[in-house]
């Protein structure tokens, strides 16, 4: 969430800087951030001088009675009790200020970058480049989701029978498939100094909070509610919550982790043709990549990621696109973002695989995730992350562009992983 200092010290900007992103109540969601700040403020300026002031006459009540000055005594002791019971309702307005003012800042996005476009939907988002092999397919090229039936590969009418739609069964070749990628992703992010991570699935609500998925305004996480648990949307939960309530040291930083889960989204709303086969799905396999970083590096990092991204999509020999998102079409969290798209010859259209974003200071200031600087201060850290990738618009992809009347060829970067080279 927004820092009080960003709030205070740039008003103006901040709420510029909402309204790139289309929040609409930016002014007066700041506004009531300001009146409960001052609230709180002057609340603990009355705290504080009735602390001082009891402080001050208990000192002075030994002194009166050993003066023998037992009423003054008396009237200081009277004095001292009528201040606590005022503290106690002034600690409980100060604490009721702050709990507002908390709970109003948990519904302000993150504010963007100069550098991030203007807009409101992803048809104003900027392609900033292109990339990787152009792809012929036969007349009759057929989509993923044929093809995944034509050589039994997933099997989505059994998920429909064991779950509902949105959870396939992968069988066979299209199982090995899976797990190539995983693998391969995995030893990519190895070999570029991340850290593999195995988390847990399931966060408790403190780490829905820290990541900013919770408050969950659309509606997008399953959650279990006898134990008040959420299964995760992406490994960035689990694995930037590490990092909460931590103070690092400098010298640790960057910090680089990766993580293979499961991932799991209601995706309410979603229908039509954009949901066919593995277009959108409820449960999924992801690699994440997370940094935690300083402000002044944290740019660099960023690049860093865009370039691990870009090239597993060119060892995998995909066509793809890079979009830079605009103010509206961002997430509430990220400060600047990325997409990845790789281009479906067979369905012709951009399907998206990645999102590689940096937060700034937002996460760290929800999770109190600080570092130590050189002299000794304190300062909130910068976290990243991206997919490195998500599975199943990478396999529609794969199926799709790499079809031939032989079978499906499997890119030779893959093919150590899966133990054959083509699926037929």
């Amino acid at each position: 969430m927004l820092t009080i200092k960003q709030i205070t010290d740039n008003t103006e900007a901040v709420i510029k800087g909402l309204e790139k992103k289309h929040f609409k109540n930016a002014q007066e969601a700041i506004s009531q951030v300001l009146a409960f700040n001052d609230k709180r403020k002057s609340t603990q300026a009355v705290l504080d001088a009735n602390l001082a002031e009891a402080n001050q006459l208990s000192k002075s009540i030994g002194m009166l009675m050993k003066a023998g000055n037992k009423e003054e005594a008396e009237t200081a002791k009277a004095r001292v009790a009528e201040l606590k019971e005022a503290n106690k309702a002034l600690q409980a307005e100060m604490d009721q200020a702050a709990n507002d003012m908390q709970a109003v800042l948990y519904t302000i996005p993150n504010i963007p970058y100069d550098e991030v476009p203007e807009g409101l939907t992803a048809e104003e988002n900027v392609v900033v480049k292109t990339g990787g092999m152009e792809t012929e397919l036969p007349k009759d090229a057929l989509p993923h989701w044929e093809l995944a039936k034509k050589y039994d590969l997933i099997d989505f009418d059994l998920g429909v029978k064991i779950t509902g739609a949105g959870f396939p069964v992968y069988k066979g070749k299209g199982a090995q498939l899976q797990r190539a990628l995983i693998n391969f992703f995995l030893e990519e992010a190895r070999k570029s100094g991340y850290t593999e991570i195995m988390p847990p699935t399931v966060v408790n609500e403190a780490s829905g909070y820290g990541t900013g998925q919770l408050p969950d305004k659309e509606g997008q996480m399953y959650h279990c509610q006898l134990d008040n648990l959420y299964l995760i949307p992406t490994a960035e939960v689990p694995v930037t919550n590490i990092y909460r309530d931590v103070i690092l040291d400098e010298k640790q930083l960057p910090i680089k982790n990766c993580a293979y889960t499961q991932c799991f989204r209601r995706e309410a709303g979603s229908y039509g043709k954009d949901v066919r086969g593995l277009n959108r799905l409820h449960e999924f396999s992801k690699v994440e990549i997370v940094r935690i970083d300083t402000p002044e590096h944290s740019k660099e990092s960023h690049k860093e990621m865009l370039a691990h991204v870009e090239g597993l999509l060119q060892k995998l020999e995909l066509p793809y696109r890079i979009l830079h998102l605009c103010g509206g079409d961002m997430s509430f969290t990220a400060a600047t973002c990325y997409d990845f798209e790789v281009y479906s010859e067979a369905q012709k259209r951009w399907l998206e695989v990645s999102s590689v974003s940096n937060f700034d200071t937002y996460q760290a200031n929800r999770l109190k995730c600080r570092y130590r600087t050189a002299e000794k201060k304190t300062e909130l850290c910068h976290t990243l992350n991206g997919s490195a990738l998500a599975l199943p618009r990478i396999v529609a992809a794969l199926l799709e562009n790499n079809q031939t009347p032989e079978g499906i060829r499997i890119p030779k970067a893959l093919v150590p992983y899966c133990g054959f080279e083509i699926i037929d």
